[in-house]
């Protein structure tokens, strides 16, 4: 398959050096970046690039795709993090295949419309009669629609009766977790270059798992070469859990446990002290910044900037669909932009800095060196937006930071993921949208009516 994107305007490349490049041309071969520059190839499909400002791919670093179900719910829309969950997890009781199903085909297809090209989900929530293949069926959905997959083997043990905060129903036994778990990374887990297949090992956060859960997971994703991820440093309740529990801070009691080093990032991490900044940056421990989910559930602010200036690996997020009601990573790159200009004023990041966190940034937690920038021998993950829009008229000083500092809200032009084209003109290519959305509502129905029954 080859594919060759002419006359591009503006190509903002996010490589090493900055690069801006003006009235280029992009053939992608096999799913590689073959060229850039004035020549032209033979394709199988051409784009004209004309008005064009081409981006990397956007690579989101945490999400929970099951929450696609629970957006914008009244009840909720108010609290913080533990009463949050302690509701929902009364409606996630009844997750089963088909809400899984139909929430990952309506979330991976958002993000894949806003330009995004990898996700990483986090599905740590396995009820009782739910069957064992959800994560199965994650890998099949992303499969059909073309997205890059980094899927993650979650869990919780830790319930009410055991001092934890999730319910009997949606928690697990260690030695099922870690059967599950090894199945899972044996059957779809593609450590090679330009993979679309990958996947993790992630207990849910301290407060709803195990110190041997933790411990043993840690110990199988290093046996099976794998990356770890959870949750921390999210709210003060959670430092207060592991203060009162074991004694230690969060990010203290998960480096006990052995979850510090290259192989892992944690989501959120908000509240971390001076001393455990500066752990994370001895040990390249990364951090998935979640900005929106962040400001709805009240939770703060993370010290991205001084992260950033410490070479700490940090990536962009939308996080879980419920706790920030979208998934539109271009979304998030304004709010991160705007946020840390609140906070931080002249030291926050610019609105290009936040973009290549939300591309090379993202990649380099992910453990991926193939993805995240657009130059020759690099996957042909990118997407496309027209500039002659009424929204974008005068903008064109500064295109590497548009999307911090004006934003944009709508669908792009061409996603194309893999050198394939996944997302024309706005639309998706590879499903029939007004079908999805019928049947993704009908199981939105059948979800929300259980847990009234």
């Amino acid at each position: 398959m080859r594919l060759f994107i002419k006359n591009i305007d503006t190509l903002v490349t996010c490589d090493d050096s900055d690069n801006v490049l003006k009235n280029v041309n992009v053939f992608i071969e096999n799913g590689v970046i073959k060229h850039i520059g004035k020549e032209t190839f033979e394709s199988d499909e051409i784009i004209d690039g004309k008005d064009m400002i081409v981006y990397p791919g956007l690579i989101n670093t945490h999400h929970h795709l099951y929450q696609t179900f629970t957006r914008n719910l009244p009840e909720v829309q108010n609290m913080e993090l533990f009463p949050w969950l302690k509701y929902l997890y009364e409606i996630w009781k009844g997750l089963d295949e088909e809400s899984i199903r139909y929430s990952s085909m309506t979330g991976l297809s958002e993000l894949l419309k806003c330009g995004c090209t990898t996700c990483f989900d986090h599905h740590y929530v396995f009820p009782e009669n739910a069957g064992n293949t959800l994560i199965d069926t994650q890998f099949e959905v992303a499969s059909r629609l073309g997205i890059r997959m980094h899927a993650s083997r979650g869990s919780m043990d830790l319930s009410k009766k055991d001092g934890g905060l999730p319910g009997d129903s949606v928690v697990q036994d260690i030695d099922t977790i870690l059967y599950d778990s090894e199945r899972i990374v044996k059957k779809y887990h593609d450590n090679n270059r330009f993979s679309m297949r990958q996947v993790a090992l992630a207990p849910c956060s301290p407060f709803s798992v195990s110190k041997e859960l933790l411990k043993e997971s840690a110990i199988l994703a290093r046996k099976l070469n794998v990356r770890l991820h959870t949750h921390l440093a999210e709210t003060l309740d959670e430092e207060n859990f592991t203060l009162e529990k074991y004694k230690m801070r969060p990010l203290e009691y998960m480096e006990s446990l052995g979850w510090i080093g290259e192989d892992v990032w944690f989501a959120h991490g908000i509240h971390f002290n001076d001393e455990e900044i500066k752990r994370l940056k001895e040990t390249k421990t990364g951090v998935a910044h979640c900005p929106i989910s962040n400001m709805k559930l009240s939770s703060g602010i993370a010290r991205i900037p001084e992260m950033i200036d410490l070479d700490i690996p940090v990536g962009l997020a939308v996080d879980g669909s419920a706790s920030n009601d979208g998934s539109n990573l271009l979304e998030e790159i304004r709010v991160a932009y705007l946020l840390h200009r609140l906070k931080w004023s002249s030291k926050a990041p610019t609105g290009y800095d936040i973009l290549k966190l939300a591309t090379k940034g993202s990649a380099r937690i992910l453990g991926r060196t193939d993805i995240g920038q657009i130059k020759e021998s690099m996957a042909g993950d990118l997407f496309m937006i027209n500039k002659n829009r009424i929204e974008l008229v005068g903008t064109s000083y500064d295109p590497k930071s548009l999307l911090g500092t004006v934003g944009f809200k709508g669908s792009v032009d061409y996603t194309i993921v893999n050198g394939k084209i996944v997302v024309k003109g706005g639309r998706l290519v590879n499903i029939d949208e007004e079908k999805i959305i019928y049947k993704a509502n009908e199981a939105v129905t059948r979800l929300i009516n259980k847990s009234k029954i």
